[in-house]
């Protein structure tokens, strides 16, 4: 590996760990050069391509950073720890290629991103949810944030807010 900081490809391996099912590797490296230390992480690539059919019917492939990027904006400045929007992308990523063999629609992974992010912050899942449904006044915006607060704390999924 190359060092982020000096860039020397010289470091050592200080700790291995298995994660989300083992399908990823997360190494803990250091420097040999500098001393930094810097976390790696190694996944399995499935050896067919997943492509994302979106709403217009076009389809592309299967990039996990989009739904990062999408995490990213919901949360915002939010307290989300980076590792539990990494979390969600891995869990979302995971299920999906679990659950579809050649293609997914793109609403389907925003109903899992959604879902994800309702049990971990709710701000971030309306802003998500504002985006993704495209809401056209604030009153389809408050009727949405008073489902969630209707909705009881410890049944999680009961309300689908992406249904048509």
């Amino acid at each position: 590996m190359i060092c982020p900081r000096c860039n020397q490809d010289d470091d050592k391996v200080i700790d291995s760990r298995g994660s989300d099912g083992g399908h990823v590797v997360r190494r803990r490296r250091e420097c040999q050069g500098c001393g930094w230390r810097f976390t790696t992480y190694e996944r399995c690539e499935s050896s067919g391509r997943l492509v994302v059919v979106k709403k217009d019917g076009s389809r592309v492939p299967f990039d996990r950073s989009n739904i990062l990027r999408g995490i990213l904006a919901a949360c915002g400045k939010r307290p989300v720890s980076e590792s539990a929007k990494e979390t969600v992308v891995e869990v979302v990523e995971r299920d999906i290629r679990r659950d579809f063999d050649l293609e997914v629609p793109s609403q389907e992974i925003g109903l899992r991103v959604a879902q994800q992010l309702k049990d971990l912050d709710e701000i971030s899942y309306i802003r998500y949810a504002s985006e993704y449904r495209g809401f056209e006044s604030l009153n389809e915006l408050a009727s949405e944030v008073s489902s969630l607060q209707s909705q009881p704390k410890d049944d999680p999924g009961q309300q689908d807010l992406f249904k048509d």
